[in-house]
Formats: C-alpha cells, structure tokens, sequence
C-alpha cells in the first residue's frame, strides 16, 4: 500500500490523523517512533534547520521537494509536505504537484498566500491571491496528479490570518472544495481554539479538515477532533524543543569544556545507531556481502634495546621515544602505519618501558632485553602475528611510499626491505657498527641504476661478515613476514641462542633452504644509532 493510500485509510476510519512536524529525516524517525500518525514536512521548519533564513519563500521547489525525499524515505508512515503557495503560478503548481507524487509524498498542503510568501504567524501585512486563482491551482494540482488518485491535496486558506473574517474563509474553503481539494486547512494566529471552532461549526463542506494549533496550544486533540478537526497537525514543536535542547546542553559543555557534564542529558550513541538503521545494516551485511575477512596484516615494532651511543639523550626513555620536531620516532612510525590502513599495532617494549605508552597499541615485554637479542623481542610478540605481520626496528625513519610498496609487493614469505643506494658509498668508508647488509643472488650491481626492481629479489646471505663491497644493499630494519615465514623464524630461534638478532634468525632460514626475499628501495630512510644520526634527523625532517 502506497503511503497516500495509507493517509487515505487513516482519514476513512474516523480518528484523529495526528500529525507532527519534522525538519529532517532525523526529526521525522522521532515523530514515527514516538507513535504520531504522520509527518509534516513544513516550510517553517525546512527554512530555519536547512538555511537559518525565515520562511519567506526562500527555499526552491526542487529544495523543498529534495528535504521532503529525505524525510520520507526514514519513515514508514505517511508524510504531508507543506508547499506554501505552490511556488508561483498554476504552472508551477502544477510541477510541483506532480513532482511530489511522483516521489511518494502522500499529500501536499496549498494555501491562498501570494508568491513569494510571509509565514503566517508573522507579524505585517497579509495579501492573499483571489479565490479564483485559488481555485485555478488547486484544479491544476488535481490535474497534475490523475495518475496518483490517492494523492491527497489539501487547501489551505489565509483568510482568518489575513483578517478578511469567518465568512470569507468559509467562501474560500467553499470554493477550494468544488475545485477539488481533498481537505481544506483552516489556519489562524488567534490565541484562542475559538476562531476556528467558529468555522467548524459553520461547515457544511464535507470535506475534511485540518487544524494547526500552534497560537492556541491549550486545544487538545480530542477538542479538535470533537469540534470536527479530521488532521491535527503539531507543526514546529519538535524543532523548538530541538533548539532549546541543543542551547541548554551546548552552553553546559561550553562552560564545564567536558562531555561528563550532559551525558546524562543527551541520547547515548546506541540510540542514534538504533534511530539510524544500523543493526538493519548490519543484517543486510551478513545477507549480502561476503564475510568480512579479519584484518589479515598487523605491524610489530621491536623497541627493547638500550644503546649506550645516544646517552644522555636516552637516559629516561629509549630511542623511540627521541622527539624530533614535536613527534617521536614512534609516533611517526604509528602515524604512517595508520595512514596505510595498518591500525593493528603492537610494541615490543624492554628498556625503560613505563615510558613508551602510546594510545590504541598492544604492549609485549622483553624484560631479559640486557641478555637477548632482536630476536627474544620478535618471539614475545608472537601472539601479535597475522597472516602478514610488518615487523619494524623502533629506531628507523622512512618515506611512506616505502612502507606502500611493502604492502602491495608480490608475496613472499620473507620480505624485507633493502636500500640498494649503499653501492654509492666510497669504498673507504667505515661500515657502521651493526650495518646488516644483504647479498642477493644477483650479486652487487655496479653503474648507476635509476629504478629499483619490481620483482623480490632472493637473498643469498645477510648479516654484519658481507664484506661491503660485495654487499646488494643494505637491510634498513623493515620487513613483511608471512604466518609461515614467521614460523620458519622461530623453528631458527630454538638454534640461535638467545642473543640472535633477525639476521640470524634469516641466515638460519637460508640455511634450512626456505627462500628469503628482498624488496629494492633506493634512499628514503634513515636509522637514529647515533648522536651524529639523531642531528640528521632533525636536519632532514
């Protein structure tokens, strides 16, 4: 059943049709749950919540029509929209009849105003068009709607507003119903239900009537409907109490500068999830959508170690935790690995660890990180490690795109990222303490290369005895694991010792004869070991 047919049915059974107003699709939910009849979508209240403009005309029909879609499409009961004069002329009626059909409004409301209008409740000069013109409207609405019979149009005559007197309205309402209105809205801004109740008792129309009875709120709805009232319409009273709602709770955070203060006042989030349709959404997600997979890729940042080189700068908290133009190394880690959609993130902690606490991270402990290796700390975040784990050293800076390329390089169950730029290096410079370099089978390239490799290159050998000349590049302390190749890793740690770092760990793997790859980067990086490091750093950032 269509919702005029359903307006239709609510109007032949004889009761009241009560009816309040809603100004968005929001407003309207709340008028259906609290059990009202219908909505009315009025230019009053569409006016000041969609523009903060008076209702004067100011909204388009095409704008009006757009927020009455809205509000319809929320609610299962039938909405009546309030179309001011129509918009113009009896050409324009006759769109803007069509138009709202068409999108299932089960009525409209027309009244006698001229174009552009005032709201009737303002104070100043009424002019209302003649009852002919009047009536050339509503016949062109009925016109316009032939095809949705249910459709209902209601009349609404000014005339009582407008001062013109109980004998005039009662000629206009006369005239709209042998036009064709289906309902004739009989409006005033006396402060008593007694101008209206004058008219009821006049009228021998037999169509129905509709009341708003804003300036006398002391009629009830069984008043009105006794005196022959078919529609009651409440027509702002949700948007006034939603604008003394809001000042009052707005003005307490203002003043207090915390939610505590009005959670008690306002609706807790479950109801806003229940008004809005959410556990609906989420049946039609299990209906229609394949299972959503668990988020297959976690990151683990291993930050135990304590490094005498960076003292004093370390003496409090480690070197994750060095600030570098208002961020520390770990918050920019968090930060670019969040910004890949990788929120799934645990930190490995050891020395000074009450310092390293950052929101929305899971903690491991390596408490023994004075008497083991990098690999003791990859071992405790074992209850961390997905089908894709990112494992990252605590102490490294580097380009997102680096980390982009990582996540989308073709799989490999043992990944990690080389800087092939360590070729550049003068043949006499120190290798640093610690420099984990890699050989491909490729061997080093010699020449100058503009673009990395695509493809994974397989390892031949990693660790600090490559002599450097011989070295592909250089492992900077980023890595992408697989479930297995993390498997491969800890069947390694049971014959390394409890002082491996990863490279033995990887050379461990190599020698078991599973594959171990590397993803070729060129610069974009950079390692804090140092003093010297940490001045870079600063200079580079």
């Amino acid at each position: 059943m269509s919702k005029a047919s359903k307006l239709r049915a609510l109007l032949q059974q004889g009761g009241p049709v009560v009816t309040a107003g809603a100004h968005d699709a929001i407003s309207a939910k709340l008028v259906e749950v609290t059990g009202f009849d219908a909505v009315w979508v009025s230019s009053f209240g569409l006016s000041a919540a969609q523009k903060s403009m008076p209702d004067a005309n100011v909204l388009t029909m095409t704008e009006s029509l757009e927020a009455a879609k809205n509000i319809n499409a929320a609610v299962t009961i039938p909405v009546i929209a309030d179309c001011d004069n129509g918009y113009g002329n009896a050409l324009n009626v006759m769109r803007t009849a069509q138009e709202f059909a068409a999108a299932g409004i089960a009525g409209i409301s027309i009244e006698d105003a001229t174009f552009p209008k005032r709201c009737s409740l303002y104070g100043g000069k009424h002019d209302l068009v003649s009852t002919e013109e009047m009536a050339g409207r509503l016949r062109a609405a009925k016109e316009a709607t032939r095809e949705h019979p249910d459709f209902l149009l209601i009349a609404r005559t000014e005339a009582l507003i407008a001062g013109l007197g109980l004998e005039e309205a009662l000629h206009r309402a006369d005239a709209y119903a042998a036009a064709g209105a289906d309902a004739l809205l009989i409006h005033s801004k006396s402060k008593s239900a007694e101008e209206v109740l004058a008219f009821t008792r006049r009228w021998k129309g037999g169509k129905p009537l509709v009341v708003v009875p804003t300036m006398f709120p002391n009629a009830s709805v069984e008043q009105l409907h006794a005196a022959g009232f078919s529609i009651i319409i409440f027509a702002n009273q949700a948007l006034r109490a939603a604008v003394t709602a809001m000042r009052n709770q707005l003005s307490k955070l203002r003043q207090e500068g915390r939610a505590e203060v009005i959670n008690g006042s306002i609706a807790p989030l479950p109801e806003i999830y229940d008004l809005v349709g959410v556990p609906e959404m989420q049946r039609r997600e299990e209906s229609f959508l394949p299972p959503e997979k668990t988020p297959t890729t976690s990151a683990v940042i291993l930050a135990a170690g304590f490094e005498p080189e960076l003292l004093p700068l370390t003496e409090k908290a480690p070197k994750t935790m060095l600030e570098i133009k208002g961020k520390t190394i770990l918050d920019r880690q968090l930060h670019l690995l969040r910004s890949v959609q990788v929120p799934d993130i645990a930190v490995v902690r050891g020395y000074q660890s009450g310092a390293v606490n950052p929101p929305s991270v899971t903690f491991f402990e390596n408490k023994n990180y004075e008497s083991t290796g990098i690999a003791a700390s990859l071992l405790a975040s074992e209850p961390h490690w997905k089908e894709r784990t990112l494992v990252l050293y605590g102490d490294i800076l580097f380009d997102r795109a680096i980390l982009e390329r990582l996540l989308t390089a073709p799989e490999a169950d043992l990944l990690l990222v080389m800087d092939r730029s360590w070729g550049d290096r003068p043949a006499e410079t120190p290798v640093p303490p610690g420099t984990e370099l890699v050989l491909t089978e490729e061997g080093a390239e010699k020449g100058v290369r503009f673009l990395s490799s695509e493809k994974p290159l397989k390892i031949r050998q990693i660790g600090q005895k490559i002599p450097a000349a011989q070295a592909s590049g250089e492992f900077i302390g980023l890595a992408r694991f697989s479930h297995q190749g993390l498997q491969w890793l800890k069947s390694a740690a049971a014959a390394a010792g409890p002082k491996a770092d990863l490279a033995d760990l990887l050379t461990g793997v190599i020698q078991a004869g599973h594959p171990v790859h590397a993803l070729e980067i060129y610069k974009g990086w950079l390692e804090v070991d140092t003093v010297e490091d940490y001045r870079k750093a600063w200079a580079k950032l």
